[in-house]
């Protein structure tokens, strides 16, 4: 995966159309939160918010993964790798951040997905 941070562009991530498995057999998802006032959030809020997701991953153990987070005006668009979405709304439940859609990714693409022949 060529993109690292957990703030960027989703539409990139990969080479042509990439598979929707995370390594290790997990699915990808994407799990829409809304939180009023996300993007007017400090750089200090986020990494708190940050650091309480990752206290509850560290509690749920290796069979879920934040990928990296897109934040709104009012939502955060987060990118999972899970066994489950059971999982995602666990970890929801136990750090308080709201999962209103989880989505499960069924393919990823990107502008070069447009050179591969059939």
């Amino acid at each position: 995966m060529r993109h690292k941070h957990w703030l960027g562009l989703i539409a990139v991530i990969g080479f042509g159309v990439g598979t929707a498995m995370a390594d290790g057999g997990m699915q990808r998802f994407v799990i829409e939160r809304d939180i009023p006032g996300a993007g007017q959030m400090t750089a200090d809020q986020l990494r708190e918010a940050a650091a309480k997701s990752n206290k509850v991953l560290r509690l749920l153990g290796p069979d879920i993964q934040w990928v990296h987070s897109y934040v709104t005006g009012d939502k955060l668009y987060c990118v999972y790798n899970a066994r489950s979405a059971d999982l995602i709304r666990e970890h929801a439940a136990k750090s308080g951040f709201p999962a209103n859609r989880i989505t499960p990714v069924a393919a990823v693409i990107d502008p070069t997905t447009a050179n591969e022949s059939p």
